[in-house]
């Protein structure tokens, strides 16, 4: 089979939708953890992954870029979030309100990605009429 392509950009939204659902399940245990006495909050990366992955092929075409990129290596990473940080006397450092922001952000992102694959797969399907 002859190595097209057509399915780069749907196998980056796919891997950044895993993250935003990553980061919607990290984002709902920082929540259920909110009354935890010294659990700090947690988030995930995947922005910078990409974006660090892109920037190996710098001066290259972002077709070409999408094309040589490692999706095995593209995924989203749990971290802790300002570990040292605690502005409650239990040691917690999750506050509800900045959480649901958060959560509510991060939907609208998977919404997009969601959106963005199916108009990809409506131009592959488009073209192939």
């Amino acid at each position: 089979m002859v190595n097209s392509g057509i399915y780069n950009y749907i196998d980056v939204l796919d891997k950044a939708a895993d993250a935003a659902e990553l980061r919607n399940k990290t984002i709902a245990n920082n929540i259920a953890n909110v009354d935890t006495p010294h659990y700090k909050r947690q988030d995930v990366s995947f922005a910078e992954n990409l974006q660090r992955a892109l920037k190996n092929s710098k001066f290259k075409p972002l077709d070409q870029k999408i094309d040589s990129l490692k999706m095995s290596r593209l995924k989203g990473t749990v971290f802790t979030d300002s570990e040292g940080y605690s502005y409650r006397l239990d040691g917690n450092n999750v506050d509800i309100d900045t959480e649901n922001v958060q959560m509510a952000a991060n939907q609208l992102v998977y919404d997009g990605l969601t959106q963005s694959m199916d108009a990809e797969f409506t131009n592959i399907k488009s073209v192939l009429k």
